[in-house]
């Protein structure tokens, strides 16, 4: 250990962290001027017993959000149509306020092994091949995340949306 470490290792239970927010992805129907936090804990969960892919779930706070381990979302309006809070609304449809992305260290393909497991069910065509290897994710992508759910490898991410 030399004493840049030595040094840093008194200091490090002084050193505030910063708190790092869990990025929840909401559906896709929302408007910020009706926050989901104060309106949300009013119902009962409709969007969830709406939803046709079963993606949408209460959290702890009473807020919905999306998992997309099993589908994806279709936009199909049903959740909107369910709100009786009005904080999703059919006016206020959008693409899901995030960013898909491959880890290309984890992708079947562009380790060399044939896959198509993520292009097969976009329904957007936004997962190109370069050749058969090698894919990525074009601006034609809607975040509608069933190629989340179908990567045999976890190798399709989603993160925030910089704005």
């Amino acid at each position: 250990m030399d004493r840049r470490d030595l040094f840093k290792s008194f200091t490090k239970p002084f050193v505030k962290k910063e708190e790092i927010k869990p990025f929840i992805v909401r559906p896709p129907y929302h408007d910020e001027k009706k926050p989901f936090e104060t309106n949300c804990v009013n119902c009962d969960g409709l969007c969830v017993q709406a939803c046709q892919e079963n993606i949408i779930v209460i959290q702890d706070d009473k807020t919905p959000k999306i998992l997309f381990g099993n589908s994806g979302c279709t936009y199909c309006d049903e959740c909107a149509l369910a709100c009786p809070e009005d904080v999703l609304k059919v006016d206020n449809k959008t693409n899901i306020l995030a960013t898909i992305s491959i880890d290309t260290s984890l992708c079947l393909s562009w380790n060399n092994t044939m896959c198509f497991s993520c292009k097969d069910p976009c329904l957007d065509d936004a997962i190109i091949f370069q050749g058969i290897y090698k894919p990525s994710i074009n601006e034609d992508c809607t975040v509608c995340g069933f190629c989340i759910a179908k990567c045999p490898t976890n190798a399709i991410k989603i993160t925030q949306k910089e704005s």
